[in-house]
């Protein structure tokens, strides 16, 4: 991901809306809440696809990865981090996550991609925390990352306002968009799965040959 390794650059950046959010009395689960918000509008901006809408929808997807950032940091400063949080930041990013794509797909028309698009995003994301599951920590990494993804959206969507009119096949920069996120999606998903195999692959057979009787014999 080429985002993720801005994180210390961005988390600097962070502290004085940080503070702000402090100072106003906000909690981490309500920042995370309203950058759910922002990507609510933002998705009602990319469905009506008109100039003033992309442009609307690319700031609010930069809103929303903002607040994204926001919430964890706030929640370290007020050493609030909790498991609760955490799965509330979660399950808001994932619906976040697809009413964005929704967004996209609807307001060009392009429901078969959209569907590929956002199968693809909540298999990375589905990745992620699985490989925690497993006991390995959580996997941010990968060709293409949430950061990334919003990343593309807003670019996209200012492109999107000034250049409306298919390119190639009767796609825009949108349908590009989407394609993007259907085919890198299920790779970066793929890369994620076989990272981790190969990281359990000696625990899992140091286990089976340790059950295995000619082994132990």
């Amino acid at each position: 991901m080429t985002l993720e390794r801005l994180r210390p650059v961005a988390e600097r950046l962070l502290r004085p809306s940080v503070s702000a959010a402090d100072s106003l009395g906000l909690t981490p689960d309500r920042v995370s809440v309203i950058a759910f918000g922002f990507a609510a509008l933002a998705a009602v901006g990319l469905v009506v696809a008109s100039t003033a809408g992309y442009v609307a929808a690319a700031g609010l997807v930069f809103l929303n990865g903002w607040c994204d950032l926001i919430d964890g940091a706030l929640a370290r400063r007020q050493e609030a981090a909790s498991g609760a949080g955490d799965l509330l930041d979660h399950v808001l990013d994932r619906y976040a996550d697809v009413l964005i794509i929704v967004g996209l797909a609807v307001g060009v028309g392009q429901y078969a991609l959209g569907l590929a698009a956002v199968t693809g995003v909540l298999m990375t994301s589905y990745l992620g925390t699985q490989i925690q599951a497993v006991g390995l920590g959580r996997e941010y990494g990968g060709i293409l990352g949430r950061a990334d993804r919003l990343a593309l959206v807003g670019v996209v969507s200012v492109i999107a306002a000034v250049f409306p009119d298919p390119l190639v096949a009767g796609l825009g920069v949108v349908g590009f968009l989407l394609v993007i996120f259907a085919v890198v999606g299920h790779l970066t998903a793929l890369q994620r799965f076989w990272g981790a195999r190969a990281d359990l692959w000696p625990t899992i057979a140091i286990t089976t040959l340790s059950h295995n009787p000619l082994w132990v014999k």
